[in-house]
């Protein structure tokens, strides 16, 4: 603003500035002007006045008269007269502004105004009178819904929930205190649309809210309650529609194997491995043996008493809201019975073996079944096959193949002759029972065996006159042997008295050794003559390697025994002829069969 000052009016106001302090001129209650060389005269047009009660929004407004140059004006606040903070600061007109005193705490204010003057480059200061704030901002003393099924809805973690229809209804309810109290909205409600606003005529404190079509799903209702003085509060409440019930993944029966070996049992899993989604949450879960009969738990697990056998267990979650969730089948196999053996089936073992034995035991389980993964065998050397422990190998040794059916391999079976090969097998059937058997013996035997072809062995004659004119007769032997031989070998023919006691022995009659390499062709042929000495019968017998020195698979058919009878003239069956009849002879043979079947000392 442009202007002309006086020459006297300017003397007049130096001498002032010169000799005088600044003077303050109050004009009245909301107008103050400072000393300053300005011409502006700034005062509250509207605002509070002296010992004003204030609530809610206020209008600012400023009066400015004079010719000055204002640039901006900046209002400020004070509880104390010292300490000022700022309101906001005006760069332009309208010079007006909003006073929200529900931002400050109830109490006595004065505010002050500031004018720049840019002509003089000086502020321009007004205050208000001192006014208190009086605002009673509404207080919600209660926000809820009656019919929740679970949960408070005080966060979004502790939900209320509604297991209501699409068509049900949701009562919320409220309350507040303030001085004038107008009405209350709510937003956020399971759709669609909204309830209409509660007052301000008629205040219900509530809605009882139904759209009609309320999805499953969560809100946060929201309540607003406002007052005469445009103060409000709000409130939220969480809320959720589940109607749909829990799914359970699984159920871990036992230790989570597919059969148990105690018939204490339990289920664990109830809980924690239900899954109600979005829902309300997991509550509970049932559980039955016939489903029929429903039993509940809030464990995640239980324990069962089952006898042995299968048996099936329905199980289903429950949510907070009531729902009920799918029903699973758990299948419980209890098996607390060892398996049952068998027996071994075990290769020859000789000592001309070449490559591995193989080995096998047989067992059963009626139950879970045999575990062949689990289950193994375990071997060694023992000297004599008796005992817990082979003592040659100190310890037992386990095939490095699990399973009942290995194979033993040695470079060298020949170095094991006369040992006891020892087995054992620990069983376990897929619930965990374990069975050890008791140590089985299996002798490792020479390879090579000699022995009298039978057949091929006989006397040419069963009965003759004693003597030596008459009692001669021909025994024809056939030696054989499994396998090529090379060494020598002994055999003699030995004679002894039919009726003989004990403390008599055999009389050898004929000894002969087979030269080298007489056996590589396995067999050898010998004839041999024996003349009966007397009348009355006498025992025979062909013996291979009478001394034992040819370790052999079977030292017990070494003897060939025969019987040949020494008759008088005057004997039955006899003729002059020596002949004895067809008859006679077949009734004879049968006789000498049977004896030569038996093992005479």
């Amino acid at each position: 603003m442009g202007r002309t000052w006086p020459s006297a009016v300017l003397a007049v106001l130096l001498i002032c500035l010169s000799t005088t302090p600044p003077v303050n001129m109050e004009l009245d209650d909301t107008v103050a002007r400072f000393s300053s060389t300005s011409d502006l005269t700034l005062g509250f047009s509207n605002g509070p006045t002296e010992n004003q009660d204030v609530t809610g929004l206020l209008s600012l407004s400023f009066s400015m008269s004079g010719d000055a140059n204002v640039s901006s004006l900046l209002i400020e606040i004070s509880s104390d007269g010292n300490s000022w903070a700022t309101l906001t600061n005006l760069t332009s007109t309208p010079w007006l502004t909003y006073f929200d005193s529900t931002s400050y705490a109830n109490g006595s204010y004065t505010l002050r105004a500031t004018a720049w003057d840019d002509d003089v480059n000086e502020p321009v200061v007004a205050t208000s009178g001192s006014f208190n704030i009086v605002n009673q901002v509404p207080i919600i003393t209660i926000f809820t819904a009656l019919n929740a099924v679970a949960g408070t809805g005080t966060s979004a973690s502790d939900r209320a929930w509604f297991g209501i229809a699409s068509d049900g209804v949701i009562a919320y309810r409220w309350g507040a205190s303030d001085d004038d109290l107008s009405y209350a909205t709510l937003t956020n409600v399971p759709g669609p649309g909204a309830p209409s606003n509660d007052g301000p005529n008629n205040i219900a404190y509530g809605w009882d809210w139904s759209s009609g079509a309320m999805d499953e799903g969560t809100w946060n209702s929201r309540l607003t309650v406002y007052d005469s003085s445009s103060l409000s509060a709000t409130d939220t409440l969480f809320i959720g529609i589940d109607r749909t019930g829990p799914s359970l993944a699984s159920i871990t029966v036992g230790d989570g194997s597919d059969w148990q070996q105690s018939s204490e049992v339990t289920l664990s899993g109830l809980l924690n491995n239900a899954d109600d989604g979005q829902g309300s949450g997991v509550a509970s879960a049932e559980y039955s043996l016939d489903g029929v009969v429903w039993n509940s738990t809030t464990s995640d697990s239980i324990q069962l008493t089952l006898s042995e056998g299968t048996h099936t267990v329905s199980v289903r979650s429950v949510d907070r809201v009531g729902n009920i969730g799918s029903t699973v089948q758990v299948d419980i196999r209890i098996d607390e019975t060892v398996p049952e053996a068998i027996g071994w089936t075990v290769d020859e073992l000789t000592t001309s073996r070449i490559g591995p034995a193989n080995v096998s035991f047989n067992a059963l389980d009626d139950g879970s079944g045999i575990d062949a993964s689990n289950s193994y065998l375990q071997f060694g050397f023992d000297s004599n096959g008796v005992g817990q422990t082979p003592d040659l190998s100190g310890t037992w040794l386990q095939m490095s193949q699990p399973g009942l059916t290995g194979s033993i391999g040695l470079a060298s079976w020949a170095t094991k002759s006369r040992q006891y090969l020892m087995f054992r097998a620990v069983v376990v059937d897929n619930a965990g029972n374990e069975y050890t058997t008791n140590p089985s013996a299996y002798q490792i035997l020479p390879g090579l065996d000699l022995y009298w072809n039978a057949t091929e062995t006989n006397l040419d004659r069963l009965i003759v006159r004693p003597g030596e004119a008459d009692g001669n007769v021909t025994i024809t032997s056939l030696l054989e042997t499994n396998q090529d031989y090379g060494g020598s070998v002994v055999v003699r023919l030995e004679s002894a008295p039919a009726d003989r006691t004990a403390s008599v022995s055999w009389t050898v009659m004929e000894s002969r050794t087979l030269e080298t390499n007489s056996l590589a062709d396995r067999e050898e042929l010998m004839i041999w003559n024996y003349t009966v000495p007397k009348t009355g019968q006498f025992d025979l017998r062909l013996v291979i390697d009478y001394v034992n020195v040819i370790d052999e698979y079977d030292e017990g058919n070494n003897y060939n025994h025969m019987v040949v009878t020494g008759a008088s003239i005057g004997s039955p069956g006899l003729v002059p002829s020596f002949t004895p009849s067809v008859l006679v002879l077949l009734l004879v043979g049968f006789a000498i069969s049977a004896l030569q079947r038996r093992t005479r000392d």
